[in-house]
């Protein structure tokens, strides 16, 4: 097991980038979460007591460090998230939000820390003045697209109720780093070479740039003395520092004074953020496996769980063809994809605004109601797919129409104590609304805001005026697709596994696919997260770039799908319950790790 930076560094620095593909402009499509930057074979890692996995091997080795030193699942993720805020911040930050999904050895807790938004925010916020929505990157640069941040204050929660160590204690990794300087990776160079936008910020050009307007290269050492600043208030005097004083004076300046798109947020929005625990949903499948996921503004486990129901209900599940997902099975997934995403676009959105199907979320996964869906499912494809009538509602909506989603980090953690935890973490769009914030400290640096309002549809009523659930409202969580997932054996009730993955609208599919993986075909995490990616949307088949064979395109495209092949850049962690121990993986597509002892 790696237990040194040097170690950790010395494979970290030798990932090449290779070219980015261009986002898809396809609606039906949506456009990749970050570009991709390369694939490297990791090996998968077997833990006896605790294991972290994550997305950077930086923020890994930070939990590592808290669990060895006796602290819990949830001190780990607070380490893990603010390292993550400085090395990978085109993902995750203080600056976003996340989902946690918890396990203290007796209970599932799903904690909300998504973003919301502000009082002043309405149904028109990404109108233009003829009524016709904003194009995505108007509305995605600068301050309208920022939602008031909820990670800090979620994690300080959780941290009262899971917390082993002293809150303070779990900054200093990331203090450190911020003081010293960490080496830009390959992937933030790569990302920050390829992004149109981020340069336009004064603050993030003079921070992230070099004078000729590249990127320092791979390797250089990127100080962040205004984030080591920042973090050394909320360590000292918790979430607010981050809520109220400086830093909030400073963020809401710059959301409502940008130059060419202002938003709304107030000081008050901030004062007044409230995390929100909800209920965890848990449901059977394969009737040996009880799979725990976050409930609305989440579509995740709703949809992950449809597709996994519906593929149950046409029976046997297709084995792998010389280590391949079939075309057989191909064909079952992505038809019930189908299913699922039109559900998604119709009922989906934030519960304390949008009532569930029949007044329970539940009735979207009734095994009747997914076998009446399951006889849509024919030899051919349907194309697209029309959302079924699980329950009766009070407000007939209108479904929202496609648009891109982003985004991401994932985390997974179990402690020497079995608790453990998925939690997934986001700014949105890589890099955000594309805004550093220094935090008033007026030094270098600093942490990028989210775009998250961007997850609310543009478009807020259909031609007919009937309301999208997911339409911007005051105070209100927009959808999203992120999927922390933890699994138990169904009659023990035993912790079996963590897993999730960022990746906008495909966060579903890639959840689901190793689900599959683990507990369909018997691999073991790292095998699972390595199969190729697949997806729909409820549009054209997606396929992994030169993960199939020909033969498979072919016989999809016989039975009537329309066959896209794209860079799906997922990047899942998993870890799993072994005879031994546990046993971690990370996504070869991205710079993960895990480790532990």
């Amino acid at each position: 097991m790696l237990d040194t930076r040097t170690a950790l560094l010395s494979g970290f620095l030798l990932l090449g980038v290779a070219a980015c593909q261009s986002p898809e402009t396809d609606v039906s499509v949506p456009a990749l979460p970050e570009a991709a930057t390369g694939y490297t074979a990791k090996p998968g890692w077997a833990t006896e007591r605790f294991a972290v996995a994550a997305a950077n091997p930086l923020a890994t080795e930070a939990g590592y460090e808290i669990l060895k030193a006796g602290g819990s699942a949830l001190d780990a993720a607070v380490a893990v998230q603010m390292v993550l805020t400085l090395v990978e911040p085109q993902s995750s930050g203080i600056g976003g939000g996340a989902f946690l999904l918890h396990w203290d050895g007796e209970r599932v807790v799903a904690l909300d820390g998504r973003e919301t938004a502000p009082a002043a925010a309405d149904e028109t916020l990404f109108l233009q003045p003829d009524g016709t929505p904003m194009n995505f990157q108007q509305a995605v640069i600068g301050g309208r697209s920022v939602g008031v941040p909820g990670a800090v204050k979620m994690l300080e929660q959780a941290h009262r109720e899971h917390g082993k160590l002293p809150w303070k204690s779990l900054f200093q990794t990331a203090i450190h780093l911020a003081d010293d300087g960490f080496p830009v990776s390959p992937r933030l160079h790569g990302l920050l070479q390829k992004d149109p936008a981020l340069r336009d910020d004064p603050q993030a050009a003079a921070f992230y740039y070099q004078a000729d307007g590249n990127p320092w290269p791979v390797g250089h050492r990127l100080r962040n003395p205004a984030l080591a600043a920042l973090l050394r208030e909320i360590a000292e005097h918790g979430s607010a520092a981050f809520y109220q004083g400086e830093n909030a004076e400073a963020l809401v300046q710059q959301v409502n004074r940008h130059p060419s798109n202002p938003g709304r947020l107030s000081l008050s929005d901030l004062d007044g953020y409230q995390p929100r625990q909800r209920e965890a949903i848990c449901t059977l499948w394969q009737q040996r496996y009880q799979v725990c996921g976050f409930p609305p503004p989440s579509s995740g486990h709703i949809a992950q769980m449809q597709i996994l129901g519906l593929l149950e209900q046409l029976g046997p599940l297709a084995p792998l063809e010389q280590g391949l997902p079939s075309a057989d099975f191909l064909h079952r997934y992505t038809e019930a994809a189908r299913l699922a995403y039109a559900d998604r676009a119709q009922y989906l959105a934030d519960p304390d605004f949008t009532p569930a199907p029949g007044g329970d979320w539940n009735t979207l996964l009734a095994p009747g109601y997914l076998k009446q869906r399951a006889s849509l499912i024919g030899p051919t494809s349907m194309g697209t797919a029309e959302p079924g009538n699980p329950g009766p509602l009070p407000l007939a909506f209108a479904p929202q129409p496609e648009q891109p989603e982003y985004g991401t980090s994932h985390i997974s953690i179990v402690d020497a104590d079995g608790n453990a935890l998925a939690m997934t973490t986001s700014i949105e769009q890589a890099f955000g609304s594309r805004l550093l914030n220094d935090g008033g400290t007026g030094l270098p640096g600093g942490y990028l805001l989210n775009n998250e309002l961007t997850d609310f549809a543009f478009e807020p009523r259909d031609a007919q005026g009937k309301p999208v659930a997911n339409r911007v409202e005051p105070g209100k969580r927009p959808r999203s697709s992120m999927s922390p997932t933890l699994v138990f054996e169904a009659d023990s009730g035993r912790l079996l596994a963590s897993v999730g993955s960022p990746g906008g609208a495909a966060i579903i599919h890639f959840t689901a696919k190793t689900l599959l993986g683990m507990y369909g075909w018997g691999l073991d995490a790292q095998r699972a997260i390595d199969l190729p990616n697949f997806a729909s949307y409820n549009g054209p088949t997606m396929l992994e770039a030169g993960r199939f064979p020909r033969s498979s395109l072919k016989a999809l495209e016989a039975r009537g799908h329309e066959v896209r092949e794209s860079e799906m850049t997922s990047g899942l962690q998993a870890i799993q319950r072994t005879a031994s121990g546990w046993f971690g993986g990370a996504d070869p597509r991205r710079e993960g790790l895990v480790m532990g002892e």
